[in-house]
Parts: C-alpha cells; structure tokens; sequence
C-alpha cells in the first residue's frame, strides 16, 4: 500500500500538525480520530487495513489528520468560548491548509469526511459546515452537539458548530440541495455507552428528513457498542455499499 507521512507548521494553529496518506488515488476521504487521538489511530487501530481492498485498487485515499480536541471542546480547564475559538483555529486549518495539501494530491473536485466517536462528530460537523467543499460523510458513533463540553453556554461559535442547532433551523435552499446531491451515511449502534449518540443521530436522521435530504441513518444492533471491533466492521461495510453504488 502506498503511504505518505507530512508534518508542517500550521500558521492557525501555531503549532506543527501531522498527517498520513493512505493510497494513490480514488476517492479522497478525509478521516478525523476520535477525541484527543491522533493521525496515526486509524491505522494502529486496524481501520486501514479493513479498507486496504478499497485503497489498493484506487477506490478511495485516505487522509488521516491530527486532532486538537484537547485545546479545544475537550479541554477540561478552558472556558466554553476559549474552547470555541481553538477549535475555529482547527476549522481554518483543516479548510486552508488540509484542504489545498488534498487538492495538491488528488484532484477530486470534493472530498468525503469520516470519523470515529469525536471523529464521527468532526466528520458531520465539517461535511455539514462546508457542503461547498465536501460532498459525502461516513459518520460513525457521533454526536451532533456539544452540551457534554460546554453546557449550556451558547453563542455563535457553537451554534454554528452544533448540527442539531443549525440544521434546525437552516432555510437556505442552494445549501440544502448541496446536502441533497450529496452522500450521507450516519451509523451508530445501540449498546454500551451509545446513549449519547443514539440519540443525536436519531434526532439528526428526523432533521434531514423535514428538510427532505436523503441520508442513510443506519442503527446498528444493541449488542454493537462504542468500540474499535464494531468500527472496524462498520467502515468496510458502508465503502462496500458505496463501490456497489458507483460513488466510489
């Protein structure tokens, strides 16, 4: 499998950031860790290699990047509107310099997101931020708001950055037909520690359906619980679905 490492200085988030390329082409697919994790996780957690069919024949190529989550809405010592303006830092990062690195690399004219836990939430929040920019998402095991890291605080900054909210009460007709010509995969289970996300991704799926955007909410058993076999198995899954369909 070809495989690229990269490290660089980030003007946004003054700080070096790494990242991994997976592939040599195909579909790019950019891939955010779960909470506090970083660029490597996907591949110590067994994920590349469960898509390695998919990477080898060129179907899709992977980005995997670091997370900032805690400097930002997992940092336990920050208050709600420092934990807000970090993770702005990461949002321009990953659009102004994540972004223009995968352009440089793949010249898919959009690219899918997707994520574990605090990944699933990134891989919505930024496909459902950016639907200029991304046109898919694989979201596993996420949540769509950020009561569990802020409270009740609110101000734009997390609104903007809470699905759930935004989605709500979003009318503006060419970004819902972007949501609509799009690919939208939401997957979570129903056992252990799934509460949280059972429920978001329940209300998201009611969300989209008002809004008469296609997605596919797909909820998984109550044996599946929040953990790296079942993800494992869910991300082969849907890329399989997706090569029957021709999007990848």
């Amino acid at each position: 499998m070809h495989s690229e490492y990269h490290k660089w200085f980030s003007n946004h988030l003054h700080k070096d950031m790494e990242l991994k390329v997976y592939g040599h082409g195909g579909k790019p697919i950019l891939v955010f860790p779960a909470q506090g994790g970083r660029f490597f996780e996907f591949e110590d957690f067994g994920m590349v290699a469960q898509a390695a069919w998919f990477i080898n024949t060129g179907r899709i190529q992977l980005f995997t990047v670091d997370s900032v989550d805690n400097e930002s809405w997992a940092n336990a010592q920050a208050a709600p509107r420092e934990k807000a303006v970090r993770h702005e830092e990461f949002d321009r990062y990953i659009m102004h310099e994540v972004l223009p690195f995968i352009r440089q690399k793949n010249q898919s004219a959009h690219v899918f997101t997707t994520g574990v836990s605090m990944g699933g939430y990134h891989s919505g929040n930024f496909f459902f931020r950016h639907p200029q920019e991304f046109d898919g998402v694989i979201s596993l095991s996420g949540l769509f708001q950020l009561s569990s890291f802020v409270g009740d605080y609110m101000d734009d900054t997390v609104y903007f950055n809470s699905p759930l909210y935004f989605l709500a009460n979003l009318d503006d007709g060419h970004i819902l037909e972007l949501y609509r010509r799009s690919t939208i995969i939401v997957c979570c289970g129903q056992g252990a520690w799934e509460d949280a996300m059972l429920r978001d991704v329940t209300a998201l799926g009611r969300i989209l359906e008002a809004k008469q955007v296609p997605a596919w909410i797909d909820l998984w058993g109550h044996d599946v619980n929040h953990d790296w076999p079942w993800w494992r198995r869910q991300f082969p899954y849907f890329l399989g679905r997706l090569c029957e369909q021709r999007v990848i």
